[in-house]
């Protein structure tokens, strides 16, 4: 890890203008992604600038039909806090561990989009919009495949609304040291329609159009019996092939539907 400069704003505006002042610069969120990256010099920032100290970018609440939270909201406040989403606390509630939970934020994991990531699944299914400092953006148009997302340079995620499902859960199968998804589906059944999503199967978050229709059918586990991803555009690695990974995801499809249940 080389020399770097340190910046912690107070605000949104001195943030933007930490990160802009001139050289590479990295938002610092959680850092489990980031400080790793500088340290094998995957990463070379001049300027870090730490967004822990920028007031208003945690909490959470709920307004009309949508639950917010702050971008640098821990995973863990979010897995205790009462009024979260029974769906999302579970989630929040089994990544990583308890440091990771104490840590991560939610801002960080969905601005990284990493394609084994929790929060990204929840963020489609629960037909998210992500506010940034340039405005805001649904879910639908914001993850754009593997570490890809709809941010420009600079752009800061300040807070997070999901909507809030009749029913939704969600089920991973994770890896036994990262606990990443190697596969993760999440639920979600609205009055207009249900939302699923997938992660840790393909190059990053999306949606599984077959799954949604055989629900909007029925929302029954019966219904999705069977029911397993096309493996063409899935990953395969060391971890599991492109077959056993549409296969997991059936099984983990089922098991969300009968916890949403």
């Amino acid at each position: 890890m080389r020399e770097f400069a340190l910046e912690r704003p107070a605000t949104l505006a001195a943030a933007t203008v930490a990160f802009n002042a001139g050289g590479e610069a990295a938002l610092l969120a959680g850092g489990h992604t980031l400080l790793p990256a500088m340290k094998s010099r995957l990463r070379m920032p001049d300027t870090l600038v730490d967004l822990s100290q920028v007031a208003g970018l945690t909490g959470i609440t709920k307004e009309g039909d949508l639950l917010w939270i702050g971008a640098m909201t821990r995973h863990a406040a979010v897995a205790t806090d009462a009024t979260a989403l029974p769906a999302l606390a579970q989630l929040a509630s089994g990544i990583g561990d308890p440091q990771v939970r104490n840590r991560g934020t939610l801002g960080g994991s969905v601005a990284n989009n990493d394609p084994a990531a929790d929060y990204p699944a929840a963020v489609l299914a629960l037909d998210g919009i992500v506010e940034t400092t340039a405005g805001s953006t649904k879910a639908d148009d914001f993850f754009q495949g593997m570490f890809a997302t709809a941010l420009a340079d600079g752009e800061i995620i300040t807070r997070i609304g999901f909507r809030i499902p009749e029913k939704a859960a969600y089920a991973k199968f994770r890896h036994p040291a990262s606990r990443y998804a190697v596969v993760g589906v999440f639920v979600a059944k609205f009055a207009d329609g249900v939302r699923v999503a997938v992660t840790g199967a393909g190059p990053g978050v999306f949606r599984w159009e077959a799954a949604e229709a055989a629900l909007n059918g029925t929302f029954s586990v019966a219904a999705v019996k069977g029911l397993v991803l096309d493996a063409d555009d899935l990953n395969s690695d060391i971890h599991a092939s492109a077959d056993y990974r549409a296969s997991l995801a059936g099984v983990m499809l089922g098991r969300a539907v009968a916890a949403a249940v």
